[in-house]
């Protein structure tokens, strides 16, 4: 019942983003942050029922990006990996999207038979409107997360967007929504550690939510 009432939250909170004034056009693609948390859900759902890779080969948008644990393109990776004998189980507790929806940022808690730790998976909307995750990364941790009572969920500002330049630089790569609402950034570097952030415009700027530090292997 949790993930329920979790949902019709987040739905909520999709509908009354920004301004009233400031909304797109309602006739234009707009946030549904349910339906990432439904996709999340049927995604770790799917693990357990048909396999831990078969999952993600299945929720996995073509270009999909793993770290094995430099950047590994996840089809190439996935195709014929042998299954575990335990599917590792996980569950999402916080949501980010753009205004558009067309991208969004799920974080959670993972469990293994030897271990705990968090996830976090970049979503983005298919031309069909199905949701496939397109960035997956996570750690372990020596306590679990702790459990929310609901999913948290968060929609970027509907005004328009003034996204800054970031200059290359080696082992970064960043990502966008359509819109430019939400943004998420990932630097590897040589020795395999790598930082993960995202970002999502308040109206007058760019805001950090989330960020995660994995340390080298």
């Amino acid at each position: 019942m949790k993930f329920i009432h979790a949902l019709t939250l987040i739905a909520a909170l999709a509908a009354c983003a920004g301004p009233i004034e400031a909304r797109r056009d309602r006739l234009g693609p707009t946030a549904n942050p349910s339906a990432v948390v439904a996709a999340e859900l049927a995604f770790a759902r799917a693990a357990q029922e048909k396999g831990q890779w078969a999952a993600f080969r299945q929720f996995a948008a073509d270009g999909a990006v793993m770290f094995t644990p430099q950047p590994t393109q996840a089809k190439t990776w996935l195709k014929g990996r042998a299954e575990p004998s335990v599917a590792v189980k996980w569950q999402p507790y916080e949501v980010w999207m753009s205004c558009d929806g067309s991208l969004a940022v799920t974080k959670g808690a993972w469990q293994r038979p030897n271990g705990v730790g968090y996830f976090t998976t970049v979503w983005q909307r298919q031309k069909n409107g199905d949701y496939k995750w397109v960035l997956d990364q996570g750690d372990a941790l020596a306590q679990p997360l702790p459990e929310p009572e609901m999913i948290a969920g968060q929609v970027a500002d509907c005004s328009r967007a003034s996204p800054p330049d970031i200059p290359p630089a080696a082992g970064r790569t960043v990502g966008w929504s359509n819109d430019k609402t939400l943004q998420w950034i990932v630097e590897v570097k040589p020795d395999n550690s790598r930082s993960f952030k995202v970002h999502r415009w308040t109206g007058s700027g760019y805001e950090e939510v989330l960020r995660s530090e994995v340390a080298a292997e």
